[in-house]
């Protein structure tokens, strides 16, 4: 697409819009306009603007982009319907029916892990963390296969910048636990959450990655300590991976 003056800027905006929900993750400006072929000044320019406006917002390393909250949002409502978000629903509920938990598909942005979509069990007693809530990157198990995810360096730096609050008795609030930690989850392929973020409750996530194998989001299940323990929730592994794989191929088979 050339870098026309008789494309009004309103419609440039959605043309950007357009190529991050087209590309299904976080891209630099310069890579929006690898489909674009704008003047690099004027791909900044508005993505700048897109960012003061609240239409994107910058990913939890500060130089990709992404689609805001309110954005997203907004496009749920809108595309309530779409067969893509019923297909990758689907592929929770098959999930959540084969390990009889609930399952979770999280991805980061600033604030921590945002649920962008759940299955609930129907058993009586649950833990609810709402759709849209944002939990802490190092003391849950989809947070952990985010943090894992980053180059060693990198993964320091995050973990260093965290306030690594004591949320229970089991939370891990020394970085040179924590990294000894994420060293395993990235060799392993899932993380654990061992009451680390909520007593009563145990956690296991793997990643969702792209064709690139760059990290896109999680899937988590978790459950009460009255039905679980750490053993039993690994049995699960292979299922959440299995689902995993499925979600990858019909996220970024656009």
């Amino acid at each position: 697409m050339s870098d026309s003056p008789r494309i009004a800027t309103n419609m440039r905006l959605f043309y950007i819009l357009d190529v991050l929900a087209t590309q299904q993750s976080p891209l630099t400006p310069s890579e929006i306009n690898q489909h674009l072929n704008w003047s690099k000044q004027t791909v900044h320019r508005l993505c700048k603007s897109m960012v003061e406006e609240g239409f994107l917002q910058y990913d939890v390393n500060g130089k990709r982009l992404l689609p805001s909250t309110t954005m997203r949002t907004l496009a749920n409502g809108l595309l309530t319907s779409d067969w893509h978000a019923s297909a990758k629903h689907q592929i929770l509920e098959k999930l959540s029916g084969k390990v009889k938990e609930t399952v979770n598909f999280v991805i980061p942005e600033r604030p921590g892990m945002i649920y962008r979509d759940r299955v609930q069990t129907n058993w009586a007693f649950q833990i609810h963390l709402p759709i849209g809530s944002h939990v802490p990157f190092y003391c849950t198990a989809s947070g952990k296969t985010y943090l894992a995810s980053l180059s060693p360096k990198n993964r320091r730096t995050m973990v260093e910048s965290l306030h690594l609050e004591a949320i229970t008795a089991n939370t891990v609030n020394s970085v040179e636990s924590l990294l000894e930690e994420l060293t395993l989850v990235q060799k392993q392929g899932f993380a654990l959450d061992n009451e680390e973020f909520y007593v009563g409750m145990i956690a296991i996530a793997v990643p969702v990655l792209d064709p690139k194998g760059r990290y896109h989001g999680a899937l988590a299940m978790h459950g009460p300590t009255l039905r679980l323990d750490l053993s039993s929730i690994k049995d699960h592994y292979n299922d959440l991976r299995s689902a995993a794989n499925q979600l990858s191929e019909l996220i970024f088979s656009v």
